[in-house]
């Protein structure tokens, strides 16, 4: 199947399926989420004001109905305004996209990198050396994020001062280089270790393969063995293990941008949940669930390209 055959028919498949995320967000939203108008009207509230706020809000209208609005907003990008603060909710996501990325694509490229070459060297001294690298992997898994944003602040923000506790600018430069620092770092010791088990894993499962024992034996040096042969091989599920974090780029680590007072999604998000803000939340997942398809597809892509050998069905 060519490309240009093979995009048409994964865009046509992702309909159906957005189709279903979209009616399980509304009904989950209409059936499980409770009566927004008694949310927003407060406990002292009379009848009438929530017929008024039920009216304002279209809840009061036919379910057919409410569900085209609800499809007319995903096709517009419009979701309203937010219940809480009367923003626009595409603005909010427009506007606190910027600090998420800054934040987590260093992140997420930093992890990839350092974890792909440590696995690399793991898997190729082994020996003390491998089984150290993993009781220390084992070790700092087991501590939760929430340790080290509060010892990490503590220590390297508070005592030695070599970085902000919290705090965000509109330069991007100075956002990098200053605010975004401490919580990257922080966020790499708990995410690097998991990868670096698994990445160290399909390295293994690849070494022990016949054409590296053929590659070895014509004289080929370590290295290239590793870089070129082994690699090669393992980059799919490397890939597949990459692209399945991408979608989480939408909300962000919530915890380091709560706590550093990063005005990202993530921030956003658990603020929407906590004040029973429906038009975020919605919004928040429709993004993910669309995120989410478009990763997989542009999957499919790069695994044609790793290996030539994989067919685009």
């Amino acid at each position: 199947m060519n490309l240009g055959a093979f995009l048409l028919r994964r865009l046509w498949q992702m309909i159906p399926t957005l189709l279903g995320v979209v009616l399980l967000v509304f009904f989950l939203f209409n059936w499980v989420g409770g009566d927004p108008a008694y949310i927003l009207a407060g406990k002292m509230a009379n009848p009438e004001d929530i017929a008024n706020i039920r009216h304002q809000l279209g809840i009061d209208r036919p379910m057919w109905e409410q569900l085209l609005i609800f499809v007319k907003q995903i096709l517009t990008g419009d979701f309203g305004k937010s219940w809480s603060t009367q923003e626009s909710v595409a603005s909010i996501f427009r506007t606190r996209l910027g600090p998420s990325l800054i934040l987590l694509v260093p992140m997420l490229v930093l992890e990839t990198i350092v974890a792909v070459v440590v696995a690399l060297i793991a898997s190729a001294l082994r020996g003390a050396v491998d089984r150290f690298l993993m009781a220390v992997s084992t070790i700092v898994m087991s501590i939760s994020l929430l340790v080290y944003i509060i010892v990490g602040q503590y220590v390297f923000a508070f005592e030695l001062g070599w970085f902000p506790v919290k705090g965000w600018s509109d330069d991007l430069w100075r956002d990098l280089t200053v605010y975004a620092v401490l919580p990257v770092l922080l966020g790499l010791m708990v995410s690097i270790a998991p990868s670096l088990r698994l990445y160290r894993t399909f390295i293994l499962d690849e070494i022990s393969q016949d054409y590296v024992r053929t590659a070895r034996a014509k004289g080929l040096g370590e290295a290239r063995v590793l870089l070129v042969h082994v690699l090669r091989n393992a980059a799919i599920p490397i890939v597949t293990n990459v692209l399945m974090g991408l979608p989480a780029l939408l909300t962000g680590a919530f915890l380091l941008e709560r706590f550093f007072a990063i005005p990202g999604i993530g921030r956003e998000i658990i603020l929407a949940v906590e004040r029973s803000d429906f038009p975020i939340i919605k919004a928040a997942t429709v993004y993910v669930a669309m995120a989410t398809m478009v990763v997989n597809l542009v999957g499919d892509l790069l695994y044609r390209w790793l290996d030539p050998r994989v067919h685009l069905e």
